[in-house]
């Protein structure tokens, strides 16, 4: 890994500072009364587009806890059985920086409303996404499908 060198601003001194991938989470949540459906959020920020619910996981936090935390946040729905799916890490995936994502799956309890970072939230069938996906989500949903669902899209 190439260090950046930088210099404290109260000494003047070289400092090296490596950068590293930033760790997020990301949740694909089956609304209890719809388990053939994925919940997607209208980004309000940059990148714009449907994603998945998800965010930064914070210092002293674990992933899943993160993964509860952003569900919440942005859905305004409790998780139960959460399951670790798989993490995502092209340097590209995430236009403001290099990411890491860790991607869960769940069933959604309660009633789902946008609210944090959220502009919009619908409940679309896994086989009928929208075309405008922020991130690579499109790309974590297809392969969830073949991968966790054995490429059976239920109805």
């Amino acid at each position: 890994m190439k260090a950046h060198i930088v210099r404290c601003p109260r000494c003047g001194a070289e400092v090296a500072r490596y950068r590293q991938p930033a760790l997020t989470v990301d949740v694909i949540i089956h609304p209890r009364e719809a388990p053939g459906s994925v919940v997607l959020i209208r980004r309000r920020n940059p990148p714009l587009g449907w994603a998945l619910p998800g965010g930064f996981v914070d210092e002293g936090e674990s992933l899943e806890r993160a993964a509860q935390r952003e569900a919440k946040e942005e859905t305004g729905l409790d998780l139960e059985r959460l399951r670790q799916f798989r993490a995502y890490s092209e340097p590209e995936r995430d236009p403001r920086r290099h990411t890491v994502t860790v991607v869960f799956s769940a069933t959604g309890i309660g009633r789902a409303h946008a609210a944090d970072d959220a502009q919009d939230l619908r409940i679309f069938p896994l086989g009928a996404l929208p075309d405008d996906m922020a991130f690579d989500h499109r790309r974590i949903l297809e392969d969830y499908i073949r991968e966790a669902l054995g490429s059976v899209v239920p109805s």
